[in-house]
């Protein structure tokens, strides 16, 4: 029988009842911009992270340009990343006017390679945002002990992290700041566009408060040139109703990826990305490595099950960055995942059979 990449209308009707009332409140009152519902949520969202304030903003790409400018990085700064990542993580170095500086990642994770960053820093390196790639934390140990030697900010790509830990803190209290997306397939989903901030700094908060807002400390008052990012309230709502299944949601998750591993562990063709036991992935994707990826994906696809390729083009080959100079490869890891990579259903409300079935279905297709 099919079985979808990711059922949003499952996690809807399990929730339906929590969520109708508050978008309804929303309507009611009609503070559809910012507002109680969207204050309400960043005080529930960075106390569930652990950070001091969260910024709700109108996206993930929205999230990662705002804290760039927060901390002033623009013209003639640098910002490092990975180069298997999806493509807003490099854009929004370069909306700021800033030049992404990428690295390789490991094949045994995914995940940007700490190795290599120390080699790749110049002088005008002004900030590292490494990727919580699939739900799994980068190192964040060694990637903070570099930005310490070297005096750089580090911004968590955290749009695929919500819930992830590192060594007992969660992800976006990890770092200077962090960006979350709220993107409708997320762990933590809106219904539409959305994204937040974490941070411990008051002054970088303030500051972000206002780029969101066009550069406002109060209404018509406008102290910089901010820009209209603001968290819609509804979202805002929704957002905060959620917020409260989302362990048992991401645990859903970790129990459908330990039962992927038991089944795929052993079948040759199949490489599974190595998990650390001091960072807790909430497996916001479950992705495997197969040689004769497409032909496998064909085949699951005449059988009913969908799956995804995330990221079929690494950053340094997509057309927007031709003139840089990359070129085929200058970050071979991420070009071999690239033809290999393959993202199996996944999501809480799968159930155990359906899990075999798309196991045994890949088994087949090798």
């Amino acid at each position: 029988m099919p079985v979808p990449f990711l059922d949003l209308k499952a996690q809807y009707k399990s929730i339906k009842t929590e969520v109708d009332p508050v978008i309804q409140s929303v309507v009611e009152t009609c503070a559809f911009a910012l507002g109680p519902a969207v204050e309400k949520f960043e005080k529930d969202f960075a106390a569930y992270s652990g950070a001091k304030h969260c910024i709700g903003v109108g996206s993930g790409t929205a999230a990662l340009e705002l804290i760039l400018r927060g901390l002033e990085v623009g013209p003639d700064d640098e910002v490092m990343t990975v180069a298997n990542t999806f493509f807003a993580t490099a854009e929004a170095i370069s909306l700021v006017g800033a030049a992404p500086v990428l690295v390789d990642c490991r094949e045994s994770d995914a995940l940007i390679d700490t190795d290599k960053i120390e080699e790749a820093i110049t002088d005008r390196t002004k900030a590292i945002i490494p990727v919580h790639l699939y739900g799994q934390c980068a190192d964040m140990a060694s990637i903070n002990a570099i930005a310490e030697k070297y005096s750089l900010y580090v911004i968590e790509d955290a749009c695929q992290a919500h819930g992830s830990g590192f060594r007992g803190k969660k992800a976006g209290a990890l770092a200077d700041a962090a960006a979350f997306s709220f993107y409708p397939g997320k762990n933590l989903g809106a219904y539409g566009e959305g994204g937040g901030i974490t941070t411990d700094d008051d002054e970088l908060a303030k500051q972000l408060r206002m780029l969101r807002n066009h550069g406002m400390p109060e209404k018509y008052k406008h102290s910089i040139v901010g820009s209209n990012e603001r968290l819609d309230g509804i979202q805002g709502a929704v957002l905060d109703v959620k917020l409260k299944h989302l362990d048992q949601w991401n645990g859903g998750r970790r129990t459908n990826a330990a039962l992927y591993r038991k089944l795929l562990s052993d079948v040759p063709g199949i490489i599974l990305f190595e998990t650390h036991e001091n960072r807790e992935h909430n497996y916001h994707l479950f992705v495997i490595r197969v040689k004769n990826r497409d032909e496998v994906q064909n085949k699951l696809k005449e059988k009913g099950i969908s799956t995804g390729i995330h990221y079929p083009i690494p950053i340094h080959l997509q057309k927007a960055y031709e003139g840089v100079g990359w070129k085929k490869g200058d970050f071979p890891v991420a070009e071999k995942l690239a033809g290999e990579i393959l993202s199996l259903p996944m999501f809480a409300e799968l159930t155990e059979g359906q899990v075999r079935e798309v196991s045994e279905a890949v088994a087949a297709s090798i």
